[in-house]
């Protein structure tokens, strides 16, 4: 794996994406990546008018298709819409924001980020004929999940914390699934995967004077979008990518780099919240989701 490269991405001709999130940074260059290793990828974004000079940038094979994770009707529709892919990367996200909330009600960092993937994955499992790639992040080491208040309803609102949560419950997430696919003898995997300190649009969306310094620290000290896709595109593409683990950069403590397996923290591991957060995410969306 060292020095792993989009050249090194294997011949994706006949192959179908999905990609979250993929009208800018990491998603968009993921799914640009993709197609120019032969994939056709659908960019399933909230912003469709924004998608579409990236899917005009890619060509034909490329294909906008609307999807709002902060809206769970929205997630539905998607998938119905959707004949199925080979791979489902679980990209978009949000971070740092102010306190706001989903169409349905849940904290929009979790609503968006782990219970909009959550059910999207639910949804469109059975038509998943490969694998599942959920992104988390460096952040997910400040998360815990509080499964008394998941969606901030009693506690003061706290953006990062809220985002480490979130991200967190990626991680979880990616890592339960893999655990139910295995035992369920599913030939289906699920990886995760993380962009070290990636310069994307993310950054830059909390409405304090933090933006400031984050678009500083984006362009000083951040590797590139690209860059940072790499670890997303091992995950969804390499033949030895393997079921549960989680990649990210492996130079400067995770920052940046090459992909390469990544350490994380052992609370990802703790079954019993895992578990617990699974059922309660079925809840939440209203999905049953079947391994």
């Amino acid at each position: 794996m060292s020095k792993w490269t989009t050249a090194d991405i294997p011949d994706q001709t006949g192959r179908r994406f999905v990609v979250t999130g993929a009208n800018s940074g990491l998603g968009a260059e993921t799914a640009k990546a993709l197609a120019k290793a032969g994939a056709t990828v659908t960019l399933a974004c909230r912003n469709v008018n924004k998608a579409q000079p990236v899917a005009a940038e890619i060509g034909p094979n490329a294909t906008v298709a609307q999807l709002d994770l902060a809206d769970l009707a929205s997630v539905r529709t998607f998938a119905d819409s959707c004949d199925g892919a080979d791979v489902l990367i679980n990209n978009a996200g949000v971070m740092a924001i102010p306190m706001r909330r989903t169409a349905d009600g849940f904290e929009m960092q979790m609503g968006t980020n782990h219970l909009g993937h959550f059910a999207l994955t639910a949804l469109l499992l059975p038509k998943i004929a490969d694998r599942v790639v959920t992104l988390s992040s460096s952040m997910h080491q400040i998360g815990r999940i509080d499964l008394d208040d998941l969606n901030w309803e009693a506690r003061r609102y706290r953006r990062w914390r809220a985002y480490g949560d979130s991200k967190m419950a990626n991680l979880m997430f990616g890592k339960e699934l893999a655990e139910r696919l295995a035992a369920a003898g599913s030939s289906t995997s699920s990886m995760i995967a993380h962009p070290g300190y990636a310069a994307t649009e993310l950054q830059g969306r909390s409405e304090t004077v933090e933006d400031v310094f984050m678009k500083f620290g984006n362009k000083i000290f951040a590797q590139s979008a690209a860059e940072g896709a790499l670890p997303t595109l091992y995950a969804a593409t390499s033949p030895d990518a393997t079921n549960g683990t989680f990649y990210g950069p492996t130079e400067m403590f995770g920052s940046r780099g090459a992909p390469g397996v990544s350490g994380y923290h052992k609370r990802a591991d703790d079954a019993g919240v895992r578990d617990k957060l699974w059922t309660m995410s079925e809840q939440l969306t209203k999905t049953d989701f079947v391994v």
